[in-house]
């Protein structure tokens, strides 16, 4: 009996393969002709909704068919779990050319003639990093014109099955599916693909890739345009190669088009960013043993002589100043002259970046037919929630017709609960912070114990101090929250959002981006800001210490300045951020992919077919680019607003971004099914958050340079206190410390033991010795300090503003080259026009001879003329 299932077994999967060895891999119909534009799917089992789902699928599946389109099944028998059931679609030729009308799809109306751009000398060199010319320029470029049924002869249209690519029949498909009804439910008419996903009536609905990444599909008709992009974009080892744009967006549509130009022109200019914040830092390590700060604090004579305050209160032990010789050293890297050339040049960096960003974008809206391209009439349509959830009607002043509407009072109590959400939120952020920052009060003494008495520590005492362990560890600490924080809020961003039913689109994509990045800029921002502008700037001084909720003493920079402690930030949060980024994007979904795979597959790979391959793997939502800009605008923050305290954030970030190019290629070429198609002439929103931050990052660089590094007081100092002409630093740090006299602190801050029987300790500030009559206020030389670092503020931003919006107002939006090429299209695209209007007429005239007639021709030959004079 077992032998005989055996035997069953294997003739059912014999004539399996005979029955698909045609299409187990094919992109078509049985037939072998139509080609499959959409696929739904649909589990097959008998619960209790049974039987709507099933009256549901029926209607919509006959109004798909009402609406023109081929529909052909595949029974859960031949799945191989046997639950799952196919309904492939085909669009015909009436059907895509009556959508293409509707959404104002260009297509060819002739060969573009327009000489290409002049040969780069460099070209040579630059070889290495090029692909083939196919792969960069899959098809020739054309003048295209908006289609017409009625002008179908004026089109390059040599065979009907692949006038249309198969993006472009996706995205027809999936207008029809949106907008498709199903029936009536609860008194309100249903309709929508996204509807049956969500209650599920389908389970999936995607488009095909077009054969396996890995080869070649065995059927000549198909281009195999995954395998290409597979082989010669999402490769790491292709790296250095650039990416074929028009390619991409063949196969995927303008806008993950737009997203890949853009990324890869931001890793290009990092490339400038990050040689100059190398040269910066490594000028700060090859200055470092010149640096008369940190010699002083390691000089046993003078640094070993200076005996500094306890840092928390009665555990904390007097300690000598030079313990903190290596940290001095180690924030000289970064706290030197050449900080304040790096701050100046990001902030003409920034502005170079987003203007020759400008040009790159309208270059790419001329050669991908976007110059007209208002943005898509899918975006700027009502939204299929919105046409259900509305049920108040009133009459558009432009249309004249009756549509939805939400009622201003809705909207403003749905307003009022979204904005005390989000608000919430940030607030719940701002607490964790002040959580953290508690955690660094309370443990900084815990530390200091611990390396005190901990024998093993005292090696690497000098390096690891409890300032520098309580940071990293507050860091990491903070990382965590962070991420936490981020998975809890992405989901609750997207139902408040939902709740606000925003009328198009375009509209929900720009609340939800405003929601989501107002709460990423805070939650990962706030911890560098506290530490760039708060930590050390309001901690007192002994005997009268400001405390935090009346119990946790305020922290205290180390004497060599906060900045070092602002850079171990950045570097955890930031390479952190990227580190679990790459493993959330890239390992995931490989690992859900398999898992599913080992769970669903028992046969060799050869008996699925492509639908079903496809259905196994991830779905690229319509989410899926919005968290992919997301995560490089924050990172755009790291490197913008906080550089200046770390030269090496773009180095970081260009290594992260040449790596994730290839990470984003790879996933969404193997990993994830094939996203619909949708155009897009720029990277919306995301350009105004950009230029928003651009402008930040002036006025935060400014803040680190004047208030958190070292840099104004030295010069201070330079300029005004020096006594050693040969050595002008020279006792700069005995400058920088006041005095304490020992018996005057009071019984709550006072150490425990006092073995050496210190008299006078010093302290970070600028305040009056206690013999002066003065005693313990603010000395002179703080409000010469503080008014040269106004000053500084004053005049760093000013001069730098003056050159971005000078650059700014330099570099046009458009190259030159480009305006022409548009108004050369513009001007023949309309000869094209008119003279086959001319040939219509004349056609018309001969056969009819009406006086209407006669009109419009002279009309049309008028017309004619007029272009010609232009």
């Amino acid at each position: 009996q077992q032998s005989g299932r055996r035997f069953n077994l294997f003739l059912k999967r014999r004539l399996r393969i005979d029955k698909r060895h045609q299409s187990k891999d094919s992109i078509f119909f049985r037939d072998g002709v139509r080609r499959i534009d959409f696929v739904l799917a649909y589990v097959d089992d008998l619960n209790k909704e049974w039987e709507k789902k099933l009256e549901r699928r029926k209607e919509f599946e006959r109004n798909l068919e009402n609406a023109g389109l081929k529909l052909e099944r595949e029974d859960k028998k031949e799945s191989e779990d046997g639950k799952i059931c196919f309904v492939k679609i085909h669009a015909t030729w009436d059907v895509l050319i009556t959508y293409a009308e509707v959404l104002n799809i260009k297509v060819p109306i002739k060969e573009n003639d327009i000489p290409s751009m002049v040969e780069n000398p460099l070209d040579c060199m630059l070889a290495p990093l090029r692909l083939p010319e196919k792969v960069m320029h899959p098809e020739p470029d054309y003048f295209t014109a908006p289609f017409s049924r009625d002008k179908q002869e004026l089109y390059l249209i040599n065979d009907e099955s692949t006038f249309f690519s198969p993006s472009m029949r996706n995205r027809i498909v999936n207008y029809i599916l949106t907008r498709c009804p199903y029936g009536t439910e609860e008194g309100k008419k249903k309709f929508g693909i996204k509807r049956l996903l969500n209650n599920g009536t389908y389970s999936a609905a995607y488009p095909l890739h077009d054969c396996q990444y890995w080869k070649k599909a065995n059927d000549p008709n198909c281009e195999s345009e995954r395998y290409t992009l597979y082989m010669e974009w999402a490769r790491f080892l292709r790296f250095y190669k650039e990416q074929p744009l028009d390619l991409i967006r063949k196969y995927y549509g303008e806008k993950i088009g737009i997203y890949f130009a853009w990324l890869g022109f931001y890793t290009e200019m990092l490339f400038l960013a990050a040689v100059v914040g190398l040269i910066c830092f490594l000028y700060g390590l090859f200055t470092m043993d010149e640096n008369m700060s940190s010699k002083e604090i390691c000089d046993p004579a003078i640094g070993g002589e200076i005996i500094m305050c306890p840092l928390c209160d009665q555990d904390c032990e007097y300690w000598r100043l030079n313990t903190t010789c290596e940290s001095s050293q180690y924030s000289h890297l970064f706290d030197n002259v050449a900080t304040l050339f790096f701050a100046i040049f990001m902030g003409i960096w920034v502005t170079l970046f987003l203007e020759f960003w400008k040009r790159r974008q309208a270059r790419l809206k001329y050669e991908w037919d976007l110059v007209d391209f208002e943005e898509e009439q899918q975006q700027l349509q009502l939204r299929p929630e919105y046409e259900a959830k509305c049920t108040h009607k009133k009459k558009n002043p432009v249309t004249q017709e009756m549509e939805p509407y939400l009622p201003i009072t809705s909207q403003a109590v749905r307003f009022c609960i979204s904005g005390t959400t989000v608000l919430f939120w940030v607030s719940l952020i701002i607490a964790s912070m002040i959580a953290v920052i508690v955690y660094r009060l309370a443990v900084y003494a815990a530390f200091a114990s611990l390396m005190e008495n901990t024998q093993t520590l005292q090696p690497i005492s000098g390096l690891l101090t409890p300032q520098l362990a309580t940071s990293v560890t507050a860091s990491c600490l903070n990382f965590v929250i962070i991420m936490i924080l981020n998975f809890l809020y992405e989901r609750i961003a997207i139902w408040i959002t939902d709740m606000e039913i925003p009328r198009t689109h375009m509209e929900y994509e720009n609340r939800l981006t405003m929601k989501m990045f107002l709460f990423q800029f805070v939650n990962y921002y706030s911890s560098c800001f506290y530490v760039a502008f708060f930590k050390g700037k309001f901690v007192g001084y002994p005997g009268a210490y400001t405390y935090m909720f009346n119990r946790w003493r305020n922290e205290e920079c180390d004497p060599a300045g906060c900045l070092i402690e602002l850079t171990t930030q950045l570097t955890i949060v930031m390479a952190g951020k990227q580190i679990w980024g790459n493993i959330q994007e890239a390992i995931v979904p490989w690992i859900c992919n398999w898992w599913g795979r080992r769970k669903a597959r028992n046969n060799p790979e050869n008996l699925y077919s492509r639908w079903e391959q496809d259905h196994d793997l991830q779905t690229f939502g319509a989410l899926g680019l919005f968290y992919e800009y997301l995560e490089m605008v924050i990172q755009f923050g790291f490197i913008t607003l906080f550089v200046a305290s770390f030269p090496l954030a773009p180095l970081l970030a260009l290594m992260n971004n040449i790596l994730e190019i290839r990470v984003d290629s790879w996933k969404l070429t193997t990993q994830y099914r094939r996203p619909v198609a949708a155009k897009a002439h720029s990277i919306g929103v995301w350009q105004e958050i950009l230029n928003g931050m651009a402008i930040l990052s002036v006025v935060t660089n400014a803040f680190i340079v004047a208030f958190t590094s070292d840099m104004i007081p030295r010069l201070v100092y330079y300029y005004t206190a020096s006594e050693n002409e040969d050595s002008p630093m020279s006792g700069y740090i005995n400058n920088s410390l006041s005095v304490f006299q020992i018996s005057d602190f009071p019984d709550r801050n006072k150490p425990k033991l006092n073995p050496e029987n210190f008299v006078i300790c010093r302290y970070r500030d600028y305040r009056y010795p206690p013999d002066h009559e003065k005693k313990y206020l603010h000395s002179m030389q703080f409000w010469h300090i503080l008014a040269a670092k106004l000053a500084f503020i004053i005049i760093m931003e000013h001069v730098v503003f003056i050159v971005k919006f000078f650059v700014a107002w330099m570099i046009p939006d458009v190259p030159a080259d480009v305006k022409a090429k548009i108004k050369r299209e513009k001007y023949l695209t309309q000869k094209i026009l008119y003279e086959y209007e001319f040939e219509k007429l004349k056609e018309r005239l001969c056969q009819g001879g009406k006086q209407a007639t006669e009109e419009e021709f002279i009309t049309t030959e008028g017309r004619m003329e007029l272009s010609r004079a232009m």
